[in-house]
């Protein structure tokens, strides 16, 4: 019995780091969208800059964690749960950091005054997905509060679906009252991309929720 006991402390650190590494990725993402709301916020371009300057650090951040994620899976036959669920929610929570900095890049990059209400909106709403995907990731790792998990499932969802309407009539408001082409382009695009960022929440919700009906 003392040599299983062994034999488990030995594997045990190996199989947690992968929720380690998922806890640090998650709250990396949160911390991105939070920054995103003060980005939409900013009307000073280059105090704007300076932002997203601070989020384009974090999305590297997120991609060391991400590769060492994929590093630890390629090294451990032990995994907390399948390979295929570790890989999907990996890139599933890379793409929104990837989608919120990319919203963030946009806005200085056409050189757009956020100060629109469909925009504050879209960043709320990322905001909200990404506190609920933490707060889901961060139960993975005993599954004991399952409630939790689930509630944060449903919120996302229903976060995914204001982000259509939002965009829907954001997208109708801007062709109504914007009369420069090119600023409609410009915001369209952007508001597309925060659009994706609220989908790729809802993603990786996908991701936890099949791991749930798996392992729970």
């Amino acid at each position: 019995m003392n040599g299983l006991n062994a034999i488990m402390k030995l594997f045990m650190p190996k199989d947690r780091i992968f929720f380690e590494l998922f806890e640090k990725v998650a709250v990396n993402v949160g911390q991105m969208s939070k920054q995103l709301k003060e980005v939409v916020a900013e009307p000073d371009f280059d105090k704007r800059g300076a932002l997203i300057k601070v989020i384009e650090d974090m999305e590297h951040t997120n991609d060391e964690y991400t590769h060492n994620i994929f590093t630890e899976l390629e090294r451990n036959f032990i995994t907390p749960f399948d390979r295929e669920d570790i890989h999907a929610l990996a890139t599933s929570l890379d793409d929104i950091a990837d989608y919120i900095y990319a919203s963030a890049k946009k806005i200085n990059f056409y050189r757009v005054n956020p100060n629109e209400t469909g925009m504050h909106k879209f960043a709320d709403l990322i905001d909200q997905g990404c506190q609920q995907i933490q707060y889901a990731v961060t139960e993975l790792r005993n599954m004991k509060n399952m409630r939790r998990i689930t509630d944060a499932l449903v919120k996302i969802n229903s976060i995914e679906n204001q982000a259509d309407d939002v965009f829907d009539m954001s997208i109708e408001h801007l062709f109504a009252t914007e009369p420069d082409a090119k600023e409609v382009i410009k915001k369209r695009e952007i508001y597309q991309v925060m659009e994706i960022a609220t989908d790729k929440c809802e993603d990786a919700s996908n991701v936890i929720e099949s791991i749930l009906i798996k392992y729970a």
